[in-house]
This record gives C-alpha cells, sequence and structure tokens, in this order.
C-alpha cells in the first residue's frame, strides 16, 4: 500500500490564495494523503474556506484554534498527523501535481535521507534583484554535500517544500521556539543529529512572495538573530572542535560578525589588503593568509560578502590542500 503522506498547513488571514493552494493538493498524481489544515485565528473568511473543501473531501481535516504562531500551529497539526512522511505547505503557496509522487518516489529510494526538499519558481510580487539571487542559489542544490557546503551562508533548503520522515521529526524534538527562524533552525537540527538531506532537483512549488510574509515582519528573521542563530550551531558543529579559529574577512560582512562574537573570538581575522595588515580591528589582529595554520591546524570561517569573493577563496583553501567543512566554511 503506498505511504501515507500528511500534509500540514497553517492557515491565518489566507482567504486569498488558500483555495488555489488546497486545489493543488486536490490535483496531485499522488492520492494517498491527508491534509491537516490548522486555523491559526484567522479574522477573514479562511475557516469557512477551509471547512467548505473539508465538506467535499474526508482527507481534509480542520483544526480551528486561537492564534498560536508560526511554531505552535503546525505542531498542533503535526501532533495528530498519521502518515509515515511529513509534507509542509504553506497557505499562500501552489504545489505542482508531481510534487508529492516526486518526494515519496525520492525519499523511498534515498533510505538515508530524512528531509528532502524541491526546487522552488517564483509567483507574486515581482522578485527583486536580491530576491532572484536567492532563488537561483537555493534552486541549485541537491546533495547532503551542497546543502551541508552552503549551510551557515543561508538557509539552503525552501522549507515550504520539505517532506520529512516523521519518526526523524520527532526525533530531533520538532520545531522549538528559540526566538529565531524555526525552519532554519530545524534544518540545522537535523544536521546536527546526524540526518542527511536531499532535494529533488527540479521545480515542484510556486513560492508566493507578498508584501506580508511573515520573514519580511517578524523579527525572528531578522539578520541579527539569523547571525545568532548560526553562532550557536557554528560553536556545536565546528568550532567546538579547535583550540582556535580564524576568520576570513575584514569588510562590511566581516566587521559586522567580528563585533558579535562576544567571549567566543577568532584569533586573528584575514584580509588580502596591503593597508589592513597589521592593524587590528574589533579587537582582532588583521593578517595575510599565508599566516594561517597549516591545513588540519585550525579552523577559518569566511565572510566575505564581495561578489565572486567566495569562489576565489574556495580557489585558494582547495589549491592548498584545506577541506571545506573541515578547515573552513563559508558564513554571510
Amino acid at each position: 500500500m503506498a505511504a501515507l503522506v500528511s500534509i500540514v498547513m497553517p492557515c491565518l488571514n489566507a482567504e486569498s490564495t488558500v483555495g488555489e493552494c488546497i486545489d493543488s493538493i486536490l490535483n496531485q498524481s499522488y492520492q494517498h494523503w491527508e491534509l491537516i489544515a490548522v486555523n491559526d485565528g484567522s479574522t477573514d473568511s479562511t475557516l469557512s474556506i477551509l471547512y467548505q473543501y473539508a465538506d467535499l473531501d474526508s482527507r481534509i481535516r480542520v483544526i480551528d484554534s486561537e492564534k498560536l504562531g508560526i511554531i505552535e500551529a503546525p505542531m498542533l497539526g503535526i501532533a495528530v498527523a498519521q502518515g509515515l512522511f511529513l509534507a509542509r505547505m504553506d497557505s499562500d503557496d501552489v504545489a505542482y501535481p508531481e510534487r508529492i509522487e516526486r518526494q515519496v518516489s525520492y525519499l523511498k529510494s534515498h533510505p538515508e535521507i530524512a528531509l528532502c526538499g524541491t526546487h522552488v519558481s517564483h509567483i507574486g510580487l515581482a522578485a527583486g534583484e536580491g530576491r532572484q539571487r536567492y532563488l537561483d542559489w537555493i534552486n541549485s542544490f541537491s546533495a547532503h554535500e551542497d546543502i551541508v557546503r552552503e549551510l551557515f551562508v543561508e538557509c539552503p533548503v525552501a522549507h515550504p517544500t520539505s517532506m520529512m520522515r516523521k519518526d526523524a521529526f520527532d526525533a530531533i524534538g520538532g520545531y522549538i521556539d528559540l526566538d529565531w527562524a524555526e525552519d532554519y533552525d530545524l534544518i540545522l537540527r537535523f544536521v546536527a543529529g546526524g540526518y542527511r538531506l536531499g532535494v529533488v532537483a527540479e521545480p515542484l512549488l510556486y513560492w508566493r512572495h507578498s508584501e506580508g510574509r511573515t520573514s519580511m515582519t517578524d523579527t525572528r528573521y531578522s539578520l541579527d538573530r539569523f547571525r545568532m542563530l548560526k553562532r550557536h550551531y557554528l560553536y556545536s558543529l565546528y568550532l567546538a572542535k579547535y583550540s582556535e579559529f580564524y576568520q576570513w574577512g575584514a569588510g562590511a560582512v566581516g566587521k559586522t560578525w567580528l563585533k558579535e562574537w562576544g567571549d567566543l573570538r577568532p584569533k586573528a581575522v584575514v584580509d588580502i589588503a596591503p593597508r589592513k595588515i597589521g592593524k587590528i580591528i574589533h579587537d582582532c589582529l588583521v593578517i595575510n593568509p599565508e599566516e594561517l595554520p597549516p591545513p588540519g591546524a585550525g579552523f577559518t570561517v569566511v565572510a566575505v560578502g564581495a561578489p565572486g569573493a567566495r569562489r576565489e577563496i574556495r580557489e585558494w583553501f582547495l589549491s592548498r590542500y584545506y577541506r571545506e567543512n573541515e578547515d573552513f566554511l563559508f558564513l554571510a
């Protein structure tokens, strides 16, 4: 028998989009699913729309709740999920007809993968240069190694595309409220727990961009909270293994990191500008790259933002036999 997929969809004032969203689930080529729609205290007609769909299809379950928020609402739905796999769906996005089928097939053929995402297409407000660059970036990944390599640059999996093994999700504790991005945190805890991630390398979700998106308005998605989250997992996954570490980058991005390291500070900061070598920036001595310890003797986080700089720095390290994610990694 086909595996049951529990699609969990929190909804908040989504009357203009939730119908199109549910229609895309009803039109899936894979039909053994349950849709758990959690009405998160909507004040518009979202709830009545959900009930209309539930009356038409018994696979749709509606949970009406007071306002819980972006962590407790999906967890309320997940608590009653019966599926082997959990799929996330946002009430303003639209799934390709093959989305669930492709992801179930991927997870069945890759038993080592605990969570898989997909590539995405853009709908909604026009994508500016920054968002389009992010979409191109996130659509360039497929393998676990790709994801881990870029893990501290930005979240490398579009979370609304996630399908997870429920037992793995439960094992790491599900979504946790740590006052930073809960979706990014979940990805990092999967990796910290030793689980492998993957991506179906084709667009299977229309990801809507709108002015009111929570990720654009909630402080937990601010840049300083992202850096706080990254520092936490950088330490537990990498820096705790070393007696000292270095930072490459004393430009605008690097200086922001230098100001926020707190008691956990790099031994020195690397820059290639001759005028900076030997100076002190935010209590760190600036050194040139050749002064870094040899491979295996230290760890370097690379915080640079100049176009093309990551590629050049990666080539510098690899040509000297440093190993990415063993001796150095990139962050933003």
